[in-house]
């Protein structure tokens, strides 16, 4: 559904198809797409996801919405809306979530001059790719109990601590990490926002490889880094104002709803296609029933996202905070309902993994059903979401 784009919206939108169109058809032969981890997972995977990240960057399609002079086209937010969708719908790689939906924003948003000058047109060009340092072995959802410590020594702060579920960072370049630099101070308050370039000495990554052997999360050791004070964003003690904001943005960019339509699109089409007890699987009415309440789910994600991108473009962005949480939820549950259904509609098929002659659609119910709880999970759980709807769309105590 387009929601009344404008005619050079909807040019910009053909544009983009046409070209996810032709370029995913050079993707590897394992490449799943659809989720943050996928790039990580091989070589094959890594070299096809830079090369498009440079592809995109060339044409300026990575972070639209900045200025010419740092990379972008100044396009609209919801014109950058359309660009994730479009991307979403073909699985597609090149668009790094931690430095072109996160930190990219948060700095030409909280950066300053310098900050911009050095750090954007990296990012919009796909020349640097990103990872988050935010969670710790004791501080994980809890975020604001992280014990990792910096300490100011000139131009300097000198960095000691472990971060943890660190995706990409055994690839990435740079990494954007909170640090406590009062340690008078517990919880938010104390905590300073930092940029750091993975060679600097000091910074060690341990892979974590999952139960499933793939491996894209990892452990990172910090033992007397000193990351100059010009990499700090926005003032010391005062770095949970810019976990917050980075938050929103990764909040409406980490599940796009394109990549939800194109699995329930193929969904549909496999019931279609496949048959059980003498019919169709889509001959079945309480099969249509929940194909189409998914697709009604989808459409009303679709508007929530559209509306976000709507208040940033009038300039409202503080009044999309807990829209933005509520589209967390809304699309990670979502994402659930439709692998959970795939897999019933699937039956013991649907467990069959990739490669397997039996494997229903490549198998990719099989590792979605895996991947698919830590959606709610990621960027914030559902609970924290919900409470930050709570407190700040419905004005209601924290106590």
């Amino acid at each position: 559904m387009d929601f009344g784009l404008s005619p050079d919206q909807e040019r910009l939108q053909e544009e983009f198809r046409d070209f996810f169109k032709r370029e995913m058809e050079k993707a590897p032969a394992g490449w799943v797409g659809g989720n943050v981890e996928e790039p990580y997972l091989s070589d094959e995977n890594w070299a096809f996801h830079v090369k498009m990240a440079r592809k995109l960057g060339e044409k300026k399609w990575l972070m639209l919405a900045l200025p010419e002079e740092y990379g972008g086209i100044n396009a609209s937010p919801v014109v950058q809306m359309i660009f994730n969708e479009v991307a979403g719908y073909y699985k597609a790689p090149g668009v790094d979530v931690f430095g072109v939906k996160m930190i990219g924003p948060v700095i030409h948003a909280m950066g300053n001059e310098e900050q911009k000058k050095v750090h954007l047109g990296k990012i919009a060009s796909g020349e640097i790719l990103w990872c988050q340092g935010w969670s710790e072995p004791d501080a994980g959802s809890d975020l604001a109990a992280l014990s990792t410590s910096a300490v100011r020594d000139g131009d300097h702060y000198i960095v000691q601590g472990q971060k943890i579920w660190t995706t990409g960072a055994h690839r990435a370049d740079w990494i954007f990490l909170l640090v406590r630099t009062d340690p008078e101070t517990n919880r938010s308050r104390g905590i300073t926002f930092l940029l750091a370039d993975l060679k600097t000495p000091g910074i060690s990554v341990e892979p974590i490889v999952m139960m499933d052997g793939q491996h894209s999360f990892n452990q990172i050791f910090l033992d007397d880094v000193s990351i100059p004070v010009k990499n700090r964003i926005g003032e010391e003690n005062e770095g949970w104002k810019v976990a917050k904001a980075i938050s929103n943005f990764e909040r409406t960019g980490i599940l796009p709803v394109g990549y939800i339509e194109r699995e329930l699109e193929e969904l549909i089409q496999y019931c279609k296609e496949t048959r059980s007890l003498g019919k169709r699987l889509i001959d079945d009415s309480s099969v249509r029933h929940r194909l189409a309440d998914l697709a009604v789910e989808i459409e009303a994600a679709r508007a929530l996202f559209y509306r976000i991108a709507c208040l940033h473009e009038t300039g409202e962005f503080m009044e999309s905070v807990a829209l933005s949480s509520a589209a967390k939820v809304f699309t990670a549950e979502l994402y659930q309902r439709l692998i959970y259904a795939g897999c019933h509609i699937m039956g013991l098929f649907s467990q069959v993994k990739h490669g397997s002659k039996w494997a229903p659609l490549k198998g990719a119910f099989e590792r979605l059903y895996q991947h698919c709880p830590g959606e709610n999970i990621a960027a914030g759980t559902s609970e924290i979401q919900r409470n930050v709807i709570a407190w700040t769309a419905l004005g209601l105590p924290r106590s």
